[in-house]
């Protein structure tokens, strides 16, 4: 009997979601298929079978977590092993836990297997966000299988899942004069907010659990500085315009800054760094110097902040950054972004300029020591020579690892970029 566990598929992975089992209790199993879905704190992956057997028993059912190394299915391979205490062929879905001992069958009661639906991944998926139950929806895919174009009609005529939510304490009302008003039924306790509560996503607790921590136990020094960005914003337009004739994709300003900050870094390793602390009783703290400058990019999705990474930023052209960054873009919308595509960060770029915030702090993404937070372009009234002329500005933040990295060494990183991002062409070498 082999036990399937609960992998670890990202660094940061404390626990699990099962988003889609597509074995069912009885099916075969072959070594390479994909067996389950996980949901992890940054996408959906898929999971494959390492060994053949037959799936005798899932333990964590579609929408349910463990953690990591937890048994979430039972593969019967013909060897004896945990699972034996366990029928084979019970179709029970059973919650996290230890092994629970089956009960004598009665021939004339037991269940039968449920049937096999048929249905890729994306189509479970969308079917679980609209509330759109599969088994009246034919499939016109291989041997039935029901496939996005049998859906996608069918998603306008529903509305999404509604969120989980659960009901508010009691509001104490000793008096007995509080009325009936939004939020409170006529005869029953009253949230004078008209509040909800809802479940956090994995997404949202993982961001929720590492940003407190970093909060806590990083010392954070904030540096803001401005630059004249009007050479920049022409540079764009320049190198836009060639692009576009070329039929080729347009960069962004995001792209220009990600290539500054790399141009930076190299220039200051001490802020390519990472704070790791004493590596043994009586040690001295110590800190790690990286020699690749990989970027973070934080993305804003439908299902939290994700941040892919652009490795060895500092050795790759523009085109082939803007390239990157679409790219992790158009995943994160999907949640298809891998678990590699967003390992070995060593800084990361913050940009809210799109919304219109001009300047903010951002908290370290740890094991980082710094992160540099992008404000909008705007157009200031700017002295230039004995004028005073409008040009585009631009204001960024770095929040800085203080255990690592002092003010001066954070100033001298900020001078760097404001000059590449005021003398752009030399992004371009």
């Amino acid at each position: 009997m082999i036990e399937i566990q609960m992998p670890r598929l990202s660094d940061t992975m404390t626990e699990g979601t099962i988003a889609t089992w597509h074995k069912q209790v009885g099916d075969p199993v072959v070594a390479g298929e994909i067996l389950v879905e996980i949901e992890t704190d940054k996408a959906v992956m898929e999971f494959e079978a390492y060994e053949s057997g037959t799936l005798s028993q899932i333990r964590v059912a579609e929408g349910d977590q463990a953690v990591i190394g937890s048994v979430i299915a039972l593969v019967d391979d013909g060897t004896p092993g945990t699972g034996d205490q366990v029928s084979a062929t019970a179709a029970t879905v059973l919650a996290p836990g230890p092994p629970v001992p089956s009960l004598p069958a009665e021939p004339t009661t037991a269940a039968a297997a449920p049937t096999r639906l048929l249905a890729s991944p994306v189509v479970r998926r969308l079917a679980r966000e609209h509330g759109l139950d599969l088994a009246s929806v034919p499939g016109s895919g291989p041997g039935g299988r029901i496939v996005r174009a049998d859906v996608e009609p069918l998603l306008t005529h529903s509305a999404p899942a509604a969120p989980v939510t659960q009901p508010l304490p009691p509001v104490p009302d000793p008096t007995g004069t509080l009325e009936a008003a939004p939020g409170r039924e006529a005869d029953g306790p009253m949230d004078p907010r008209g509040s909800e509560r809802v479940r956090l996503t994995s997404v949202r607790r993982l961001i929720a659990d590492r940003l407190t921590a970093a909060a806590r136990d990083i010392p954070h020094i904030q540096l803001t500085a401005g630059a004249d960005a009007e050479e920049l914003v022409g540079l764009r337009r320049t190198v836009n315009e060639h692009r576009t004739a070329q039929g080729r994709a347009t960069l962004s300003v995001n792209d220009l800054l990600v290539r500054a900050c790399a141009l930076a870094l190299r220039e200051h390793p001490d802020i390519n760094a990472s704070y790791v602390g004493a590596a043994g009783p009586g040690d001295a703290p110590q800190m790690l110097r990286h020699s690749r400058i990989n970027i973070g990019i934080a993305l804003a999705s439908e299902h939290g902040l994700l941040v892919p990474v652009v490795h060895d930023v500092d050795q790759k052209a523009l085109g082939h950054i803007s390239s990157q960054i679409r790219e992790f873009a158009a995943l994160a919308t999907t949640r298809k972004l891998r678990a590699d595509q967003m390992a070995g960060g060593t800084f990361t770029v913050s940009n809210l300029g799109m919304f219109g915030v001009e300047t903010f702090n951002a908290l370290i993404n740890p094991p980082e020591g710094a992160i540099l937070a992008v404000g909008a372009l705007v157009r200031r009234p700017t002295v230039v020579g004995a004028e005073i002329v409008v040009r585009h500005r631009l204001n960024y933040t770095l929040s800085a690892d203080h255990r690592i990295i002092d003010g001066a060494a954070g100033a001298a990183f900020l001078a760097t970029l404001t000059s590449l991002v005021e003398h752009p062409w030399n992004l371009l070498a």
